[in-house]
């Protein structure tokens, strides 16, 4: 099935559906499409971050941060993440995406995926997303906390996460960095 068409579905139950902590957890009920294979067929590597997309539309539209977003112009974009995939899930098979978030830094919120299918814990992923607003500042994570309602407790934010987060960061300057030196087009 088609991504689009899966959100549209998406939104429709939200709107029926019981509202989750800011924080999560939000358990998002899903199934394998055809359109969804690999030519193994089993659930393609990329389609599982679309799948995570949903997730946390999910969690942002049932938590009332969707709601808050909106009027301030501001929106979330995906500036890394990592996956591992422990057992494939196979056509029509029914899963469970549960989305929370696992903490905060200076910039960036912390994401934390789990599919699970008959039990069995079949992929996790951890996304780290910034949020910027339509007139082009950048919005940190605390400004964003700030509009939800009621106090929010800052989770600790695991080491591995941070190490993971500041590797890329460093990573992706390098490059640059390379880019822009005279050989740089190798």
């Amino acid at each position: 099935m088609n991504m689009l068409l899966r959100l549209v579905v998406l939104m429709a139950k939200t709107v029926f559906g019981r509202g989750v902590h800011p924080l999560g957890p939000c358990h998002t009920n899903l199934r394998v499409s055809p359109t969804d294979l690999d030519l193994l067929g089993h659930m393609n590597n990329g389609v599982y971050f679309s799948v995570f997309d949903l997730g946390r539309i999910d969690l942002m539209k049932r938590s009332g941060l969707l709601r808050r977003l909106r009027p301030k112009g501001w929106y979330a974009v995906v500036t890394n993440e990592t996956g591992s995939f422990r057992r494939p899930l196979r056509p029509f098979r029914a899963f469970t995406l549960r989305t929370r978030i696992i903490g905060w830094d200076e910039r960036h919120l912390f994401i934390e995926h789990r599919i699970v299918s008959g039990g069995e814990l079949t992929t996790t992923a951890v996304i780290q997303i910034r949020f910027l607003s339509r007139s082009g500042e950048r919005v940190t994570p605390e400004q964003v906390v700030n509009l939800l309602p009621g106090p929010v407790e800052r989770p600790e934010l695991p080491e591995w996460v941070a190490q993971w987060s500041k590797a890329g960061y460093e990573h992706s300057a390098a490059l640059e960095q390379e880019l822009r030196s005279p050989n740089g087009n190798r």
